[in-house]
C-alpha cells in the first residue's frame, strides 16, 4: 500500500494506492483537506490514517509546493515546514520520499490516458524530446522533464519566481503598479496564480481601465476574489473581469511559450494546475495559443510543439505514488 500526497497552499490531497504490475493505477481512497486549517501535514495524515483505516502502509511520497532541499521544505504559500524524517516517524516507516509538487505532477503525466488531457495544439506529433510543465494555481509552478533517449526524468524548478517581463505598454504600467503595491520585485507568480488574477484585476480597476460593478465588489470582499472574477468573466457579466481574464491568459500563453523555448520541449508542453481546467472555454478561444506562439524567429519551433492541458486534478498524486514505488 502506498500513501501519496499533493500539498498545496489551498488544499492538501491524500490518497492510498495499491500497486499492481509496476503501475499505481487509480486511488483506492482519496480525501481532500483545507491546508490552512491544519498546523502541519502530520496532523492531516493522522486524521487520514485514523478515519480511512489504511492498514499497513509500505511506501510514501508527498509532493509539496516549495523547494525541497535535504529532505525538508518550507511550503511557499503555507506556514508549514515539512520534513521527510518527521513524516516517516509519524507514519511508522523507515523512509518517506519528499519531492516538489510540480515534480510529482511531472511523474504523473506518464500515468495519464488521452482522455485525461485536452490538446490545445497538435504540433507536428509527439516526439521523444524533452517536455515542459507549467501550472498556475494558488501559486505558479514549473518543471523540466528531461528525456535521455529512453526514459523521462522530471527535474524540479522554482521557475514561477523568475522576474515578470512585460511585453507591451499596458503590462509595463502593470509592473509599475505591482512594484508599488508589493514594494519591490515582481515575479511571474504575482500575475499567474490565483492572487495573480486578482492583481491584474486590481491594476485595471485602480488605473481606470473599467468600472467595477457593485455586486462584483461585494463578491470579491466576501469570498474568493479570483474565483469571483473568473466566474464573472466567463459568464460575460463584467467587462472589467473579462479584460482581466483576457490579460491573464495572454501572459499565461506567453510564459508557456518561453518555457517551451527554454527547454526546447519538443516532447510536449503541458499545462497543469487548478486554474486551467476551470477556464477551459477561455483557453480554447485561441488567446493562449496566439501569445504562446508569438516568439519572433522561433515562432515556428514553439508552434510545432504539442500543447496539452492536464484535466485530472489527481495527476500529482499519481506521480507521487509512482515515485514512491519506483524508489522503493
Amino acid at each position: 500500500m502506498i500513501i501519496a500526497g499533493d500539498i498545496g497552499g489551498t488544499k492538501t490531497n491524500v490518497a492510498l494506492f495499491r500497486a499492481e504490475d509496476e503501475r499505481v493505477g487509480r486511488p483506492v481512497v482519496q480525501q481532500s483537506f483545507p491546508s490552512g486549517r491544519y498546523a502541519s501535514l502530520e496532523e492531516i495524515l493522522a486524521e487520514f490514517v485514523r478515519t480511512q483505516r489504511t492498514g499497513t502502509i509500505t511506501h510514501a511520497c508527498f509532493g509539496v509546493a516549495g523547494p525541497v532541499v535535504g529532505g525538508r521544505v518550507e511550503a511557499t504559500n503555507l506556514a508549514w515546514t515539512v520534513s521527510d524524517v518527521s513524516l516517516a516517524r509519524a507514519l511508522g516507516l523507515s523512509a518517506v520520499r519528499l519531492i516538489n509538487d510540480l515534480e510529482a505532477t511531472a511523474f504523473g503525466i506518464g500515468e495519464l490516458m488521452p482522455e485525461q488531457l485536452y490538446t490545445l495544439n497538435e504540433g507536428v506529433g509527439e516526439s521523444e524530446g524533452h517536455r515542459g510543465l507549467i501550472a498556475a494555481g494558488t501559486g505558479l509552478g514549473m518543471a523540466a522533464i528531461f528525456h535521455d533517449g529512453t526514459r523521462y526524468h522530471p527535474m524540479p524548478s522554482e521557475g514561477g519566481h523568475i522576474d515578470f517581463a512585460p511585453r507591451d505598454e499596458r503590462e509595463f504600467r502593470m509592473l509599475e503598479y505591482l512594484r508599488e503595491k508589493i514594494g519591490g520585485r515582481v515575479s511571474y507568480e504575482r500575475v499567474l496564480s490565483g492572487m495573480g488574477l486578482f492583481n491584474i484585476y486590481s491594476f485595471l480597476r485602480d488605473r481606470g481601465h473599467g468600472e467595477e460593478p457593485a455586486w462584483l465588489a461585494e463578491e470579491i470582499r466576501s469570498g474568493d476574489a479570483s474565483a469571483a472574477i473568473s466566474r464573472a468573466a466567463l459568464a460575460g457579466r463584467s467587462e472589467l473581469a473579462q479584460t482581466a481574464l483576457q490579460m491573464f491568459v495572454e501572459i499565461y500563453g506567453a510564459m508557456a511559450g518561453n518555457l517551451a523555448l527554454l527547454l526546447k520541449s519538443t516532447g510536449g508542453l503541458y499545462v497543469g494546475g487548478g486554474i486551467a481546467p476551470k477556464i477551459m472555454e477561455k483557453l480554447k478561444d485561441g488567446t493562449f495559443m496566439r501569445h504562446y506562439g508569438d516568439k519572433g524567429r522561433m515562432s515556428g519551433l514553439v508552434r510545432s510543439i504539442p500543447v496539452r492541458v492536464i484535466l485530472d486534478d489527481k495527476t500529482a498524486l499519481y506521480g507521487a505514488a509512482h515515485y514512491a514505488l519506483s524508489r522503493g
